[in-house]
């Protein structure tokens, strides 16, 4: 969740009074670590994920389930009998969002052997049985990407999702002024109810999310809520979309994050470029949230709901009023896609247009910043700081970070490029953040391992996926939507070849071509990307088996890496369900559902069910799995991987 300062928090108009000290005090702090580690040469590979929670409760007699509020007790006592007892244990928790949630990673990075590959889903396994352990009856760790909430939910000040109930407070004085999400499932920590209340301030009216609903058989037509308690949700409502006005309902979201080492700074920039037109693939591979405030939505992904749960811009810096108390007209909210790419490669690509402080932008190129590393800094400025504490307003620039992280940790991008800590022996890294967090350990292993392993083949290969950055957009404005993996075509580049460097066809043999044609890029469906076909495309897949073949590779690890491979692979190519179908056919099969678009109590309970039975290996779903998802055969001296 980014930096997590300990004091006293100031309200948005003290903060605001303090932004331009943030901001130059930020960029001192970012130049002393610029200058002290830019030479800074043979880091070895170190990469780590980070899993988030939900806590939940069932309620088996009525058939009701509730998100628990008890993250901060449970963090305490995970802190107190791992880390802190023991350096090495193997790992660790932090808080997140929601008063509901906890974030888990391994105890100690992973490093550069294949061999690492094999412990993932060990250690994931590991974090689930350590937070299960401390939960009390009936209460589940649950990896869903939202909580599809019930009918109670869209009552408003009604009680009924958390234990303990609480009502929403859509009053002055309350840190959301949600309709539907009561503060006390805000973290208890000041951080987040001051974000919270910040963004509110700072955009001058509550956050607006407005998902389209599915439109089912007997869904009305227009669908349209009223609010008669509320104007300004009456006013942000759309016709046939599910309004939702708290941070909560997108920072209150569960996701699966991985960060890598690079061995310098040119090798991160590298892998930030290449990275991030892979998100928006990787984003709709992993969809799993169909379900929003107890209905059914037409999207698959949280994506478009968390970027608005956290919008702070006023109307003039939202195009809506002139410029007159604001410096900038900005086109995205601080939680999207990236704006710029950092590598000289990639800079012919740079075709959005990118608003950036220029004072800040010439005082970096004045210290030998260079023109695609200040750009990015300096569009990373013009937002204000959102949370500020007393105790840390005047700081050490040079050997403290806290004000460059204060706006740096508030622009969640899809990906993030993060520089050293001051005084630490932590290299560039950077990290991939679209994944949606998937049922089960073996499900997030997968989608982890698929996307590590395929930064060693870009930088083994020297592989080059870069389109024009407006491309990208428009394959995330696609990858959220229902059924995308299927239904969707993508922009990607043909020829990923970079300067004739061999790659990989689809049967195996070395390619390569010191000539890019014409058209760069083309339209692909997901199964063309993952899988490849030929003419179009190698395939994602058949390069990483391409490079595992040259690799030495105990037995075990192949074997568990070439599982994770092919649920992706099966995934990409609609042999199995996304976590998002799968979820949406659940909901129609159910006997309660009445074609209306309605998630009722009940069904929010027994999918719940079936999902934590799934995730702790109860029950089967061949759906999801497939029906002998280990089954991986060694013969010893071929591996079949036919099923």
């Amino acid at each position: 969740m980014g930096l997590l300062s300990q004091g006293s928090p100031l309200s948005w108009e003290e903060t605001k009074r303090h932004a331009d000290h943030v901001r130059r005090h930020g960029i001192l702090q970012f130049l002393h670590i610029y200058h002290a580690v830019k030479d800074r040469h043979k880091d070895v590979l170190k990469w780590g994920d980070e899993v988030e929670y939900m806590l939940v409760s069932f309620d088996h007699e009525n058939k009701k389930v509730q998100l628990v509020l008890s993250g901060e007790e449970l963090l305490e006592t995970l802190q107190e009998k791992g880390e802190r007892t023991n350096p090495n244990h193997p790992t660790l928790w932090r808080p997140e969002y929601g008063s509901y949630m906890i974030e888990g990673t391994p105890g100690q990075p992973y490093g550069g052997t294949m061999s690492e590959f094999n412990t993932v889903e060990d250690n994931m396994r590991k974090r689930r049985k350590e937070a299960t352990s401390l939960l009390g009856e009936n209460q589940a760790l649950c990896t869903v990407t939202s909580f599809p909430s019930s009918s109670i939910c869209r009552r408003l000040g009604c009680p009924g999702f958390t234990l303990p109930e609480y009502k929403p407070s859509p009053v002055e004085g309350g840190a959301s002024k949600s309709l539907f999400f009561p503060d006390e499932a805000i973290n208890k920590h000041p951080r987040f109810s001051t974000l919270t209340r910040n963004i509110r301030h700072r955009r001058g009216e509550k956050v607006v999310i407005n998902v389209p609903i599915f439109k089912d058989k007997n869904t009305p037509s227009p669908f349209i809520e009223i609010f008669p308690e509320d104007d300004e949700a009456a006013k942000a409502s759309k016709p046939d979309h599910i309004y939702m006005d708290a941070m909560g309902f997108g920072m209150g979201n569960c996701c699966l994050q991985v960060t890598f080492q690079a061995c310098s700074i040119s090798e991160a920039r590298y892998l930030y470029d290449q990275l991030a037109t892979i998100c928006p693939i990787v984003m709709a591979l992993s969809a799993a949230s169909p379900f929003y405030r107890g209905y059914v939505s037409d999207i698959d992904c949280r994506w478009g709901v968390i970027s608005a749960s956290v919008d702070d811009r006023t109307r003039e810096e939202r195009g809506l009023e002139p410029l007159k108390n604001n410096s900038y007209r900005i086109s995205k909210s601080r939680y999207d896609s990236i704006d710029s790419y950092l590598s000289e490669c990639g800079e012919k690509y740079n075709d959005i247009d990118l608003t950036k402080d220029k004072e800040i932008y010439e005082q970096l190129l004045q210290e030998g910043i260079d023109h695609l590393l200040a750009q990015h800094v300096a569009h990373l400025f013009i937002r204000d700081p959102l949370t500020l504490f007393e105790e840390k307003i005047h700081l050490d620039d040079a050997n403290e970070s806290d004000h460059f992280e204060n706006i740096q940790s508030t622009n969640w991008q899809t990906m993030r490029f993060k520089p050293p800590p001051p005084n630490s022996d932590i290299g560039w890294r950077v990290e991939f953040r679209p994944m949606e967090v998937q049922l089960t350990d073996f499900e997030n292993s997968a989608y982890v391992v698929f996307v590590v392993l395929l930064t060693r083949v870009i930088l083994s290969y020297k592989l080059d996926f870069l389109i024009p950055l407006s491309k990208v957009d428009e394959n995330m404005k696609e990858a959220q939507k229902r059924d995308a993996v299927l239904q969707r075509m993508f922009y990607f580049r043909k020829d990923i070849c970079k300067g004739g460097n061999a790659v990989v066809d689809g049967c195996g043999k070395a390619t390569g071509s010191t000539e890019q044609t014409a058209e760069e890029y083309a339209l692909m469906s997901i199964d063309t990307i993952i899988n490849g076909k030929e003419g179009v495309f190698p395939g994602l897949i058949p390069i990483l088996n391409c490079y595992l073949e040259n690799m030495e590779v105990d037995v075990d690890t192949r074997c568990s890496i070439l599982n994770y491979l092919k649920l992706i692979k099966k995934r990409a190519s609609g042999e199995l369900m996304t976590v998002a179908r799968w979820m949406r056919e659940f909901i129609a099969n159910h006997p309660d559902y009445k074609q209306d678009s309605v998630i009722t109590d009940e069904m929010n309970y027994s999918l719940l069910l079936k999902c934590n039975q799934i995730a702790n290996e109860l029950c089967e779903c061949p759906e999801l799995l497939g029906p002998a998802f280990r089954k991986v055969k060694y013969s010893g001296s071929k591996i079949d991987v036919s099923n």
